[in-house]
């Protein structure tokens, strides 16, 4: 490695404001090691349960999830961790043959092909690397707050493997879809590489070495902001470790942790879905439907949506159906009924006084009002809140059914143009306000 010049920071370094896409010459399996890519394919460290990651150990010694999160063990120490068996098993599989490095730089075209509310839909875009800079200081902007625990866990994996193991997922505008269409036609007569995860979504990948379109595509996307969608823990990891690279004195303005590895889709793909998160809240205060009521006076109108948690998909189409963020359903343990409230003009009012901090379309974000107004401000204030985040109707249900929490909500997802209304006010929604499906 090179060694910097000491005494310039390390944003200085990248010169331009705008992003900036390179191609890269990516670590890929060696299909005639492994076989099926669909069995060594994983999705994000972050929805990967415990269920989830042994079947994912059980499914081929190679699978990715060795890489990305490696089991606890019980004699786990210093020396011998989750962290530094993923290294190893990097290395190996890299000497073994089982990985190996493209021979050129490529941008590659990733399509994914997956069913979700009743309908198929194809997610079209890319991955390259991309240059890092600081949220504030160009035009690559985040959507919602972080946490530090994973961004920790992610620093020591990153740290001991010195790789991008999985990419992060960033939008840009582009209201005639020019980049992928640019990018779609290099690959129309190829063949793809092809795995099918255990969602059932298929995963399309061609690598795309050709100069000319790589030029193109990095000319068309320079003027583009990029909104990150999902991965923001990753990406403030990717800036922290490039940081401490060139505290260490060993960072040049083309070294590899300048960059952070990312998958780019148009906010107008047709295949962007969004699905909500909803939330089991265990530190609240164990209401009656009727004392919800109560603690929520005249900020919201309040209706009766239904009884005990296996009522939960009928009220959710109810609030799906009135399609607006200020509706959303609330499960009160202590009477097992479900109430349906919708923000009023006084509520509103209020929403507007306690986040008086927030640009006004922060504000009107259903998590928002949920997490300022409802929890923060009538129900629990001066609470450390740690919400159980889950995405499906049926995940709330079970939850319910185990008795631990005295509060439930059904809230509405923000929506691409949310994403970029609240991001473009330089601020950022709740932890949790997205879920861009598939993972």
């Amino acid at each position: 490695m090179l060694r910097a010049v000491h005494g310039h920071d390390p944003l200085s370094l990248a010169s331009s404001s705008m992003p900036e896409i390179q191609a890269f010459r990516g670590i890929r399996y060696n299909l005639g090691h492994v076989g099926s890519l669909s069995d060594v394919v994983a999705p994000p460290y972050d929805v990967i349960d415990e269920t989830l990651q042994d079947d994912l150990y059980k499914k081929h010694p190679c699978n990715v999830v060795r890489l990305i999160l490696n089991r606890i063990e019980r004699d786990d120490d210093e020396a011998n961790n989750r962290y530094i068996r993923a290294g190893r098993f990097l290395k190996n599989w890299r000497e073994e043959g089982v990985l190996f490095q493209e021979a050129d730089p490529a941008i590659y075209v990733y399509h994914q092909e997956f069913e979700a509310q009743g309908r198929v839909f194809l997610r079209r875009g890319f991955m390259s690397r991309v240059r890092l800079e600081r949220f504030g200081q160009g035009m690559i902007f985040p959507h919602e707050q972080t946490l530090s625990k994973p961004k920790i866990d992610r620093m020591m994996l990153t740290a001991v493997c010195k790789a991008n193991l999985s990419q992060v997922f960033g939008l840009y505008p582009d209201k005639s879809c020019e980049v992928q269409a640019r990018l779609d036609a290099a690959i129309a007569d190829q063949t793809p590489l092809v795995a099918t995860d255990h969602l059932g979504v298929t995963h399309r990948l061609w690598p795309v070495t050709d100069l000319a379109v790589i030029a193109a595509v990095t000319a068309m996307m320079g003027p583009k902001p990029v909104f990150i969608a999902d991965g923001h823990h990753r990406y403030e990891t990717a800036c922290d470790y490039r940081d401490q690279v060139y505290d260490s004195g060993f960072l040049n303005a083309e070294h590899p942790a300048n960059y952070v590895l990312m998958q780019c889709v148009a906010m107008e793909d047709a295949g962007l879905v969004v699905l909500p998160t909803h939330r089991l809240l265990p530190d609240v205060p164990a209401l009656s439907a009727g004392e919800l009521a109560a603690r929520l006076g005249d900020l919201f109108t309040t209706r009766p949506g239904g009884e005990e948690p296996g009522s939960a998909q009928a009220v959710w189409e109810d609030v799906e159906t009135a399609d607006r963020q200020g509706t959303l359903a609330l499960y009160t343990r202590k009477d097992k009924l479900w109430t349906i409230v919708e923000l009023t003009p006084a509520g509103q009012e209020k929403m507007d006084q306690v986040a008086a901090d927030r640009d006004p379309s922060w504000r009107q974000l259903g998590v928002s009002i949920l997490h300022r107004l409802i929890l923060e401000t009538l129900l629990a204030p001066g609470t450390d809140l740690q919400p159980k985040y889950v995405h499906l109707v049926d995940e709330v249900v079970e939850g319910l059914a185990s008795g631990d929490y005295p509060l439930a909500a059904l809230v509405m997802p923000a929506t691409v143009d949310h994403i970029r209304q609240v991001s473009m006010a330089g601020q950022r929604m709740p932890a949790k306000s997205t879920y861009f499906y598939p993972k």
